[in-house]
C-alpha cells in the first residue's frame, strides 16, 4: 500500500532573526512571524499531500525555556493535523531537550512525543492496515556525547521502519557535535529512512539503502550560508517497503540571500549601483513570493574600489538601496554590502620601485607585524586628531579589525598618491 509522509526538523520556532538591525516595523513583523508561519505551511503541506504522518526531528522551540506564542501555535497545527487523522511524531534537540519548561500538558490525539530514556517505537496504520513503524528517542544533556543511532534496533514488524534522531551524522562541521555517529552506523540499524535533524543544511547522506535525509531548518534566520536559499520539508513517497519519491517542498517565508558581485569592469559606483539594482530583480523573480533578507559581496580589482574604501561610502550606498526597496512586496532588505574588492595597484610592484610609495608600503608593513604595534599606532592616531572629528568614525576594533583597516588606509593613500602623480 503506497503513503507519504512529511519529514522536518530545527524549525526553531519564534527564534529571534540574528544580525537584522534597523528594519521598519513592518518587516520586524513579519520577521517575527515567519516561522510561525512556516509551521502553519507545514500543516497545510501535509494536510495537501494527505499524509499518512509527520516527523519533527527536534529543536522545534529554540532554548529550554520555550516561547509561550510558538508552543501555542504549535498546538493549534497539530490539532489541525489530528483531526484529519494524520499523526505527528515528536523528538526534542539539544536547543529544546525534554528538561525544558513546557506550558502545554497533553498533546491531541494522534501525537507521540519520544520520550529520552529509550528507543520506543509506534506503529502508523491507516484503514486498519499497517503502514510503518516509527523509532525515536529524544536528546537529553545525558546523552549529548553517546551516539544514540547504536540503540535503534529494526525489530520484527513487517513493512516500512523509521528512525527519528537529532544528532550529528556526515561531514558537516558548522554545527556543535550533538550525539555523534555515523552513516555506517545508521545504515546498520535496519531502518528504511532515517529522519534526522540537527544540521541546518538540506542533506542526502545515502539515497537508498537505507534513504539518511537531514531536511535542514524550516525557515533561514541568519546570512550564514547554512541558512541561505530555500528552506522547508521534504516529502517522501513510499509503495511497500521501498521510498520512491522524496521532493523538497519550500515552506519558508523569508530568504537570505547571498550575491556575489563582480566589479572589474565597473568604473564607477553609479555603475555599481545600476549593477545591483539589476541583481536584486533577478533574486526576486528567483525567489518570488517571498520576502528577501539580501547581503551583496563585492568582489575583483577595478575603478570602483577607490571609491568604495572612501569612509562610509559602502554604508551609504547600503542606504540608498535600501531606500529605494520602500514598499515593495514581498519586502526587500539590504541586509548589508560587502567590500571584499582590491586595487588595480600591484603592492609587490610598488615595494621595488624606490620611492616615496615604496617607503610608505614598508613602513606600513613595520606597522602592521604585530598585535601591539597595530593598536599602538591607532592609540596615536586618534590621540592626535580633534574629538569632535573622531565622533562616529572610529570604531572599537579588534586585532583583526586594525589590520583590516591598515590595509584599507595604506590602499586609499597609494591610489590618491598615484592618482595625484598622473594628473
Amino acid at each position: 500500500m503506497g503513503f507519504s509522509f512529511i519529514h522536518a526538523a530545527d524549525m526553531h520556532l519564534d527564534t529571534p532573526f540574528e544580525g537584522i538591525a534597523r528594519v521598519s516595523p513592518e518587516i520586524a513583523s513579519q520577521l517575527r512571524d515567519a516561522s510561525l508561519d512556516a509551521f502553519d505551511g507545514l500543516v497545510d503541506c501535509a494536510i495537501r499531500n494527505d499524509a499518512a504522518f509527520v516527523l519533527l526531528a527536534g529543536d522545534n522551540y529554540d532554548g529550554s525555556v520555550r516561547g509561550v506564542r510558538a508552543q501555542l501555535r504549535m498546538l493549534r497545527g497539530l490539532e489541525r493535523l489530528s483531526a484529519r487523522g494524520i499523526k505527528t511524531f515528536i523528538i526534542n534537540g539539544n536547543h529544546d531537550p525534554p528538561e525544558g519548561w513546557s506550558a502545554v500538558k497533553s498533546w491531541p490525539e494522534g501525537v507521540t512525543v519520544f520520550g529520552h530514556e529509550t528507543v520506543a517505537s509506534a506503529a502508523v496504520e491507516r484503514g486498519g492496515v499497517h503502514l510503518a513503524t516509527v523509532h525515536g528517542i529524544s536528546f537529553s544533556q545525558r546523552t549529548a556525547g553517546e551516539n544514540l543511532a547504536a540503540r535503534f534496533t529494526r525489530a520484527s514488524a513487517p513493512g516500512f521502519h523509521v528512525g527519528l534522531l537529532h544528532c550529528s551524522a556526515g561531514a558537516n562541521t558548522e554545527h556543535e557535535s550533538c550525539c555523534p555517529t555515523t552513516v555506517r552506523d545508521l545504515q546498520e540499524a535496519g531502518m528504511n529512512y532515517w529522519a534526522l535533524g540537527h544540521v541546518h543544511k538540506r542533506e542526502f547522506l545515502c539515497e537508498g539503502g537505507p534513504w539518511i535525509v537531514y531536511p535542514g531548518n524550516l525557515q533561514g534566520r541568519s546570512p550564514k550560508p547554512s541558512e541561505c536559499g530555500a528552506k522547508g520539508a521534504v516529502v517522501v513517497e513510499v509503495d511497500g517497503s521501498q521510498v520512491v519519491r522524496v521532493e523538497f517542498a519550500p515552506l519558508d517565508r523569508v530568504r537570505f540571500a547571498v550575491s556575489f558581485v563582480d566589479v572589474s569592469t565597473l568604473a564607477d559606483l553609479p555603475a555599481l549601483r545600476r549593477m545591483l539594482v539589476q541583481r536584486l530583480e533577478q533574486l526576486r523573480k528567483e525567489h518570488e513570493g517571498r520576502g528577501l533578507l539580501v547581503r551583496a559581496v563585492l568582489r575583483g580589482r577595478g575603478g570602483v574600489h577607490r571609491d568604495l574604501i572612501r569612509l562610509g561610502a559602502v554604508e551609504a550606498l547600503c542606504e540608498d538601496l535600501r531606500g529605494e526597496c520602500k514598499g515593495m512586496e514581498p519586502f526587500v532588505w539590504w541586509e548589508s554590502i560587502q567590500d571584499a574588492t582590491r586595487s588595480r595597484i600591484d603592492v609587490e610592484q610598488v615595494r621595488l620601485r624606490g620611492d616615496f610609495l615604496s617607503e610608505l608600503v614598508k613602513v606600513a608593513e613595520r606597522i602592521g607585524a604585530g598585535e601591539e604595534s597595530r593598536a599602538a599606532f591607532f592609540r596615536d592616531v586618534c590621540a592626535n586628531l580633534p574629538a569632535a572629528r573622531l565622533q562616529g568614525r572610529i570604531p572599537e576594533l579588534d586585532g583583526g579589525a586594525e589590520a583590516e583597516e591598515l590595509e584599507r588606509a595604506v590602499m586609499l593613500a597609494l591610489e590618491l598618491l598615484e592618482e595625484e602623480s598622473d594628473s
